[in-house]
């Protein structure tokens, strides 16, 4: 499952459930479906993808992803990085374990759509908890 997080409120945005895909072949379809919704994508090396820099900033999405390092440019662009907007990262990551803690670790359902269906209403409860 993978997470689109609004790091002002730890609310949820959009959720991308699949099975066994990496994280940059999902974050995609979470651009194209939220590109009013998201003004910086913040991701760790594991968006490095120069289609999904090149994606961001079509749909005028500001990418903040750290390069897997390389050569000495990638140790040099991720020393660039703006270190104070990329440690708002770890509100994504506080929600995931926000989800794990209350809801578990797993999901109790055979069917994809009905573990779907779970991890969706994990969700919305997250932010109606986080709205009161």
């Amino acid at each position: 499952m993978t997470l689109l997080v609004d790091p002002k409120v730890n609310a949820i945005l959009d959720l991308h459930v699949t099975t066994r895909k990496h994280d940059s072949q999902i974050a995609p379809s979470l651009i194209k479906r939220n590109p009013e919704s998201i003004d910086i994508l913040l991701g760790d090396k594991g968006y490095d993808d120069q289609k999904i820099r090149r994606l961001a900033r079509q749909h005028e999405v500001r990418p903040l992803i750290k390069h897997r390092e390389f050569t000495s440019f990638h140790k040099a662009w991720n020393a660039r990085l703006d270190t104070d907007l990329y440690g708002q990262r770890s509100q994504s990551e506080t929600v995931n374990s926000t989800l794990t803690r209350k809801y578990g670790a797993f999901v109790r359902s055979r069917g994809w759509w009905k573990q779907f269906r779970e991890l969706t209403i994990a969700c919305l409860n997250h932010n109606i908890d986080r709205s009161l």
